[in-house]
């Protein structure tokens, strides 16, 4: 089981939301700091088609993740490119499998992914804000990189682990 709980991620998502702009401002340079890849692989979705209303969706989740990064109790190391590139080759293999396969059988795939996933209130976090934000659908290219970005912000985290905090 993951380090995030439930609780923790409801209160980083409260957080992050009474947050003003300059407390924002503030927390991406934490950000910066402390996970400049993750970061990064947010803000190049502009270069990828991502307009700048869309990026505030992908920019809210990274904040409550790094939210929820921090009430965790715990000290997270780099995620590093080689981590982000080795997890989103897992994602995308997932996904080519799952393409393959009927309905049901998809779904239930699915459901076991969420169900057994490390960090598995995080990932629920992330798609239903995704859906709340109907950006699940993938309609376009741009979209289909959004969602794979969050997706793999996900399973970075699940991937590096953690060591407590003194």
């Amino acid at each position: 089981m993951g380090v995030i709980t439930q609780a923790v991620m409801v209160q980083a998502d409260i957080d992050v939301s009474a947050m003003d702009p300059a407390r924002k401002v503030h927390l991406a340079d934490e950000i910066y700091a402390q996970q400049p890849n993750l970061l990064a692989s947010i803000l190049a979705l502009s270069r990828m088609g991502v307009g700048m209303v869309e990026l505030e969706v992908p920019l809210h989740i990274l904040f409550v993740t790094f939210q929820a990064m921090k009430r965790s109790g715990h000290v997270w190391p780099v995620v590093s490119e080689d981590v982000q590139e080795r997890c989103m080759q897992r994602l995308t293999a997932r996904a080519r499998f799952n393409e393959g396969l009927p309905g049901g059988l998809a779904n239930q795939v699915v459901q076991q992914f969420c169900d057994e996933h490390p960090e598995r209130y995080l990932l629920a976090f992330v798609y239903g804000y995704l859906g709340d934000h109907d950006l699940l659908r993938v309609r376009t290219d741009a979209e289909k990189y959004l969602l794979l970005a969050n997706l793999n912000l996900v399973e970075c985290l699940a991937d590096v682990g953690y060591t407590r905090s003194p």
